[in-house]
């Protein structure tokens, strides 16, 4: 038996005697090893062989200035000299705390009133379900506790938080959900439109269809709907024509709040700040992490109407504490990263750079539709995916357990691309916000190789039989 996996004191050696990697089949990894990644500059990242690859995920769709911006390795560096760290809890804070909270109220899409620091976009929608139940309480109506989310959504892995992600990996033999969830349609109109159904008429449908979930559910016993802009992790799902103002109105007919899952879309990564702003979305609540601190320190931020605020201030008094709150919120050295993160943000007109490049990406992305393996691209901003078919004209698509996504992952790796394989047999595309556009050329050219080996990889295996 030939066993290739990695010996000696190598690094990938030392990895697989020691990590457990997330998503991430742990049987096969002893075998294959670690991608080693040692060094970034720019959009691009170098492994331990000195291979270099463009990151075409931004990591996890959250570096968004890059690998190397050294104005926020010095932000970091002058807070840890300063005070490198406070809490806040028990009326307690700090300059960097407060600076950020007034900054991220100042660029709010719509007006907010406060916001919560936590460390991660799992704990920000963690926090935010807390909040739900504790209104819900104060206002006297303790029976609205459900919320709603939808198919293929991704909100998080905390076990609250991953009660929303309605992604079957990220649920099965964890138990989950484990509180009252009901699950809207996923608004995917190439999967979902019956023939002939325009987009608009497809999102009269499922705004429709919600309302007879709502019914069927009770609308006294649910308080609240998450939903991102854009569908990231499930797919890179660009919402269809209509689809949220016709949700939204009838979430407002039953009195059910929305939270909008600002974690992937926020600070620029649909051609807005905010993809509240793309999508004329109005929430109560909004969720941001990862491009917060372009991802350099861990970071993010709940952020609440006046609405909802009053309601925590009434039964914080009435209880005698607000009883939630994590050691790192607002830690003073992730916070002065994403006031200076901002800064860059608005001096360099990174929302304007997207906006100029975003042309180019998407044009590349769609030169790919002519692919025998993709179906269908969708993007919008600097953020695309890919839907992979078995057969174009039939629209036959792979079963999941086929998995010719991460083929084509692999593929575009070895090509010197980092993409990502997602659920359904999709690819995802996300660069860092300050790609240029002969990079953007260069990504795709690299995008379209994957796919031709990784078509090559699957028609050997026989999945295309």
């Amino acid at each position: 038996m030939n066993d290739a996996r990695p010996r000696g004191n190598s690094l990938a050696a030392r990895d697989i005697a020691a990590l457990v990697h997330p998503y991430t089949n742990l049987r096969t990894h002893e075998k294959d090893g670690p991608v080693v990644v040692t060094k970034g500059h720019g959009v691009y990242v170098r492994d331990d062989s000195g291979k270099d690859y463009i990151e075409g995920m931004a990591g996890l769709w959250c570096a968004s200035l890059g690998f190397d911006e050294p104005r926020l390795a010095d932000a970091a560096s002058r807070q840890l000299r300063e005070l490198p760290y406070y809490h806040i809890f028990a009326g307690k804070s700090h300059e960097p705390g407060i600076v950020l909270a007034e900054k991220l109220k100042e660029i709010a899409p719509v007006p907010m009133s406060k916001v919560f620091f936590a460390g991660s976009g799992s704990e920000a929608n963690d926090t935010a379900i807390k909040i739900l139940w504790y209104i819900a309480n104060a206002a006297g109506t303790p029976k609205r506790k459900k919320i709603l989310s939808r198919e293929k959504a991704y909100h998080g892995v905390t076990i609250a938080a991953a009660s929303l992600t309605r992604l079957p990996i990220n649920q099965r033999d964890f138990d989950l959900p484990i509180f009252p969830v009901a699950y809207a349609e996923t608004p995917h109109h190439y999967r979902h439109a019956l023939p002939g159904e325009s987009e608009d008429a497809f999102s009269t449908r499922l705004a429709e269809n919600l309302e007879k979930l709502i019914l069927a559910e009770d609308p006294e016993t649910i308080v609240a709907m998450f939903a991102e802009p854009v569908m990231g992790a499930g797919g890179v799902i660009v919402p269809p024509a209509g689809y949220f103002p016709k949700i939204q109105a009838v979430l407002r007919k039953y009195g059910i709040l929305l939270v909008a899952d600002e974690v992937i879309c926020g600070f620029g990564r649909t051609g807005n700040m905010w993809g509240t702003q793309t999508y004329d979305i109005k929430p109560d609540i909004i969720t941001c992490a990862k491009a917060l601190s372009a991802a350099y320190l861990p970071i993010s931020a709940v952020m609440i109407s006046e609405q909802i605020y009053a309601a925590m201030q009434q039964q914080s008094d009435k209880i005698g504490s607000f009883g939630h709150g994590y050691t790192y919120s607002a830690h003073p050295v992730p916070a002065a990263v994403a006031i200076e993160t901002l800064k860059i943000y608005e001096e360099r007109d990174i929302v304007g750079h997207v906006r100029r490049v975003a042309p180019r990406f998407l044009k590349g992305l769609k030169s790919l539709d002519d692919h025998p393996l993709v179906g269908e691209t969708t993007g919008v901003g600097l953020i695309g995916g890919i839907q992979l078919v078995k057969d174009k004209a039939s629209k036959t698509f792979f079963q999941p357990s086929q998995a010719v996504a991460p083929l084509v992952g692999k593929a575009c790796e070895v090509a010197g691309l980092m993409a990502r394989a997602l659920f359904d047999n999709r690819v995802a595309i996300c660069p860092p916000l300050v790609i240029d556009e002969a990079q953007i050329d260069e990504m795709f050219a690299r995008l379209r190789k994957g796919l031709d080996d990784g078509y090559a990889a699957a028609k050997a295996k026989g999945l295309l039989d």
